[in-house]
């Protein structure tokens, strides 16, 4: 019996069909799902088995009742099969409503008058779905030019600049509350005791071989008086954690190795020792640092 679709199309498409949604919907990383999960191998393997089994088993059934057919019922399947795909009568009826075209035999009555070197002009229908498209353009244009001339809308250029300028705020907003990715325009300084706590335990593991563990200054400088090489304040500490001291010497940058949060933290516990006078502190480096802002 004819199908629409041939097997040896049909059978691909419908498991290639299933092998792209099970790709698309199981999480596997950068690896095929069928090669990280190997059940999903197994499956696709079987469902592939059963497919095949399934267009043999409706093969053979077609084949047997088609044998159990009377002669004029076969002829009568045999001539119904034989119909062409634009032969056939849903095809035509479908295309007499999309076009409402008149047969070829009735257009005598549709002539016109008009001759134009022998060449004469029927009155043929409009097809609905030009027309109809035709309606929709008319209504689109009635609504464009309310909504953006009568009534002021925003165009498509407004409407991006104003995008941009809500996402600027919304990025400036996250920032707030996202340490990892804070940086010397929005650290704040710590002043709470447990963040200050933190901040001496990676200072005395990381810090304290250079500016000694009461940060009096030993190769690196004292960190406890007013004098400041690259300026003082939360945001000019932080930017040198970030970033490191002077190029060719100073601090290196700690930027690969602490997160922003544990940045912030160091720099907020090295100011808090402003004034502690620890004992043989290293002589001043750089120069006296007035914070012209208030804290924040």
């Amino acid at each position: 019996m004819k199908k629409l679709i041939p097997v040896y199309v049909r059978v691909p498409l419908i498991f290639f069909a299933v092998f792209a949604a099970m790709e698309y919907f199981i999480d596997s990383g950068d690896r095929p799902a069928f090669i990280k999960f190997p059940m999903v191998s197994l499956f696709l393997f079987v469902f592939l088995f059963l497919l095949i089994a399934i267009e043999i088993t409706i093969s053979a059934i077609d084949k047997i009742t088609y044998q159990l057919l009377t002669e004029e019922q076969r002829a009568k399947l045999e001539a119904t099969s034989s119909v062409g795909f634009k032969d056939s009568e849903w095809y035509s009826k479908l295309l007499k409503k999309l076009t409402k075209s008149e047969p070829i035999e009735n257009e005598g009555q549709l002539l016109l008058d008009h001759d134009y070197d022998g060449i004469r002009e029927l009155d043929n229908n409009l097809p609905p779905w030009w027309v109809y498209l035709f309606y929709a353009c008319i209504v689109f244009a009635v609504v464009y030019l309310v909504r953006f001339e009568i009534m002021g809308a925003d165009n498509q250029e407004m409407e991006l600049t104003k995008e941009m300028a809500q996402a600027k705020i919304e990025v400036a907003e996250y920032m707030k509350t996202a340490p990892d990715l804070m940086d010397e325009k929005t650290v704040t300084l710590l002043t709470d005791a447990a963040a200050l706590a933190e901040g001496k335990t990676i200072f005395t593991t990381n810090c304290a071989a250079c500016h000694r563990a009461d940060a009096g200054g030993q190769i690196g400088p004292n960190l406890t008086d007013d004098h400041w090489i690259l300026g003082g304040g939360i945001k000019n500490v932080f930017h040198t954690l970030v970033n490191g001291g002077r190029d060719g010497k100073g601090m290196i940058a700690w930027k690969g190795t602490l997160k922003p949060k544990e940045m912030q933290k160091v720099a907020s516990y090295v100011l808090s020792l402003r004034g502690s006078n620890p004992k043989d502190p290293k002589a001043p480096d750089g120069e006296i640092w007035v914070d012209a802002a208030p804290a924040k």
